[in-house]
């Protein structure tokens, strides 16, 4: 039976430090949401100076762009979009108090670096099961930049949202790990 570590969020430093890559978790609370443009808007924010549209200390952002919702559906599918894409934005987020973020692939040297220096985690989440994840979002709200359509910003309530640690805040890599354990010859 696979055991899962259940996280509320926001999140802290000492909840953070304790979690390890291969953790399987299962996260309730709030999760924002943002791709590539919604990042680069926050970006232009940040360096004039103006509010971002929610507090992002202690948070999680979850890289997707549901698909709209059918009748009856708080949301469509809402599998994750590849993390790298955001990487060149991950850092300053997370020097501002992000906790984590959430979404499939791997991440660059700066993102991990920037992880350890200041205690935050990248999780993943399956790609392919979009519809699954879909039933653990029990509310959705687009809180900014609307006109993005589904790159718009969101803030969902989810409950028992799965993932795994891929990044931890000591620099393991769950993709690194995997890769040596499967090169490592049988004896």
């Amino acid at each position: 039976m696979t055991e899962y570590i259940n996280l509320k969020t926001p999140l802290n430093d000492s909840t953070i430090e304790k979690l390890k890559a291969g953790d399987k978790v299962r996260i309730s609370g709030v999760l924002y949401t943002g791709r590539d443009a919604a990042h680069k808007r926050l970006m232009e924010m940040i360096e004039t100076g103006k509010k971002l549209p929610f507090n992002i200390e202690g948070q999680l952002l979850y890289y997707v762009g549901p698909t709209p919702a059918k009748p009856g559906q708080i949301i469509g599918s809402a599998g994750p979009t590849t993390s790298y894409r955001m990487d060149t934005y991950a850092p300053t987020l997370i020097k501002m108090g992000l906790k984590g973020t959430i979404g499939k692939g791997g991440r660059s040297e700066e993102v991990k670096e920037a992880m350890k220096m200041h205690k935050a985690v990248y999780f993943a989440a399956v790609g392919g099961a979009a519809a699954l994840i879909a039933k653990t979002i029990k509310s959705v709200e687009i809180i900014a930049f609307e006109d993005l359509g589904t790159e718009a910003i969101r803030k969902m309530q989810v409950e028992n949202f799965p993932a795994i640690v891929v990044n931890d805040t000591k620099g393991n890599d769950l993709y690194n790990i995997g890769r040596e354990k499967y090169n490592k010859p049988n004896v």
